[in-house]
């Protein structure tokens, strides 16, 4: 509650208390023995009120034992002041150029190892093999460059990103200028395209949402989906069906069938199999567009998980394709797995052979969306009248050039604030920027901030206007960094002076930057109206350009306007509104 985040000099004794008071954790942990010990044996004989209490005390032991650990082996830094010697300039300041190159060796061997025991010790219920390590170092790698460079803890950051939020809410509660509110209406011909694409997008995010199998039938059905399900569950599967992968009780198929309200016989392939950068998805007959749709599972696992963080970039080379660029790593891995089961397992050629005049189609959403793409850009020479729905696909997926050329058969569906959408590796890197700059020069203690933030992200109400070191500064002093933001950056990263602006031409850029795939429908809620158990929501949706994500917003909903659900019913409640609207014009 003393000094402010960027000034800890009026809590400097904070540290040796700390170091007491988790000295103390080793009596109480002979205490919660003791007392498990003792409520344990039967022939104590006391009044059962006192036995209750001294078991929740017990219980209540263990639990904050058990979360303190939990909490030091995921927040504490073992690099400690090591990290001071992580500098990009002047390595060799004090010491001979080979004993710096090896000491900055040594410092980013460490972090890579620590990071990459924190990941395996998130991921300990999963089977780990091979890939699974090959992948750990990837994200521990991933995990070091972009954390080697900040001194913020978990709760600054969670106070940086409640004043940006305020700032932003203040950026847009303001006037904006006639030309930023002037825009040209579209043509006739652009808006007719426009509602067919979010025509089709309403029924093919059925298939991307049925792709989530039983958990998303529970989530969206939680009374009646369990009574359904079970009935289904003792009906055997067609024999004819090609099913690979753990599906028990039939739950997941059944959740499809429902969802998408197909048959049996409709299904051509259903994967249900799950490693790292092998998702599951599956192949049906779709007679009411006429389509052969391939819809693949967004990230439901742990093994997902670590597919969306592989965020390195590979080179996409394609035959007969100029336009070969960067691709996400994993993401691109697990396009790969399924073009080869499409492929090679001849999944394509038996569906075409049963319905040889439909087009092929495929779909999916966020992690699923960009699979979909990526395996979308792979197929498109062998089926040029291939068309992809990705819906909410993550931002850092193509290079430009990629990007541009998917434009003429993929079209991305991004409803809101979406976090996943604006996710790259260089808007990572601005919003850590912004981070450590809103941080850094607030006048205001940490607890302060937190507190009125929560108040605010509940209640509402007017953002908070914090003094800060920026106020009464010039335009050019603006420019340039103050000490206590210097305080808060180990070093300074190229990413972070790029970012500032500074030229920086004798180091490129840390970070390729990767775009959204294909033309993007950017979907926008206009008004609501909450009533005592349902809200009438009102959406608007245009094209949009890629450069409108280039940046995170923070907002409530840059979570909620991800999931599934949501992107379904937005896309459900604009098409009716589109058919309402024929329907008004013909009468």
């Amino acid at each position: 509650m003393q000094g402010t985040i960027s000034n800890p000099g009026p809590r400097k004794s904070l540290p040796k208390l700390l170091y007491t008071r988790l000295l103390l954790y080793l009596p109480e942990f002979i205490w919660a023995v003791v007392g498990a010990v003792w409520v344990s044996d039967s022939s104590v004989r006391c009044e059962s009120t006192v036995i209750n209490v001294i078991l929740g005390t017990v219980v209540a032991s263990w639990v904050i034992i058990v979360f303190t650990i939990i909490g030091v082996l995921i927040v504490f830094d073992p690099l400690g002041g090591k990290k001071t010697f992580y500098l990009t300039d002047g390595l060799d300041r004090n010491l001979e150029s080979s004993q710096s190159g090896q000491l900055l060796y040594n410092v980013k061997n460490t972090a890579t190892r620590v990071w990459e025991k924190r990941i395996r010790l998130m991921c300990c219920c999963i089977v780990q093999d091979d890939d699974h390590r090959v992948a750990f170092t990837s994200i521990a790698e991933l995990f070091r460059a972009y954390f080697s460079d900040t001194d913020l803890v978990p709760s600054d950051i969670a106070a940086g990103l409640i004043l940006l939020h305020q700032e932003q809410d203040k950026m847009e509660s303001c006037p904006k200028e006639p030309e930023e509110v002037l825009c040209h209406s579209p043509s006739s011909l652009v808006a007719d395209d426009l509602d067919i694409e979010l025509e089709n997008a309403a029924h093919y995010m059925l298939f991307a949402a049925a792709a989530y199998g039983w958990p998303y039938y529970i989530y969206t059905n939680p009374f009646t989906a369990l009574c359904k399900l079970n009935s289904d569950c003792c009906r055997s599967r067609p024999e004819d069906a090609d099913i690979t992968g753990s599906d028990r009780r039939n739950f997941h198929f059944g959740s499809i069938l429902r969802i998408t309200g197909l048959q049996y016989r409709d299904f051509i392939h259903i994967s249900f199999h799950n490693k790292i950068y092998e998702i599951p998805f599956f192949v049906a007959l779709d007679h009411k567009k006429e389509a052969i749709v391939v819809a693949v599972r967004g990230t439901l696992s742990f093994e997902d998980i670590l597919t969306d963080l592989s965020a390195d970039c590979e080179d996409l080379t394609l035959e007969d394709v100029l336009e070969n660029g960067f691709v996400h790593k994993g993401i691109t891995q697990a396009a790969n797995y399924i073009y080869q089961k499409l492929i090679n397992d001849g999944i394509l050629n038996q569906a075409f052979t049963i319905a040889p005049e439909y087009k092929l189609v495929i779909v999916g959403h966020s992690l699923g969306g960009g699979t979909a793409s990526v395996l979308a850009i792979m197929l498109r020479n062998s089926f040029p009248t291939l068309k992809c729905y990705a819906f909410s696909p993550p931002g850092g997926l193509l290079s430009k050039t990629l990007a541009e050329y998917s434009k003429r058969f993929i079209v991305s569906i991004i409803l809101g604030k979406d976090l996943v959408a604006r996710l790259s590796m260089p808007n990572m890197e601005d919003l850590k920027r912004r981070i450590v700059r809103i941080v850094a020069n607030c006048n205001r203690p940490k607890y302060q901030i937190l507190l009125r933030g929560c108040w605010y992200e509940v209640f509402g109400g007017d953002p908070d206007n914090f003094p800060t070191e920026l106020d009464g500064r010039n335009d050019d002093a603006l420019t340039q960094p103050l000490l206590a933001e210097e305080s808060l950056m180990v070093h300074r990263s190229p990413s972070y002076n790029a970012l500032d602006g500074e030229s920086h031409l004798n180091s490129p850029p840390q970070y390729p930057r990767l775009y959204l795939p294909g033309k993007i429908i950017h979907i926008v809620e206009e008004s609501s109206s909450r009533r005592l158990c349902s809200s009438d929501i009102k959406y608007s949706a245009n094209w949009s350009n890629e450069t409108v994500f280039s940046s995170i917003l923070i907002s409530p909903k840059m979570i909620t306007d991800h999931m599934p659900d949501v992107v379904l019913n937005a896309l459900n409640s604009l098409s009716q509104e589109h058919r309402s609207c024929i329907s008004c014009q013909t009468k």
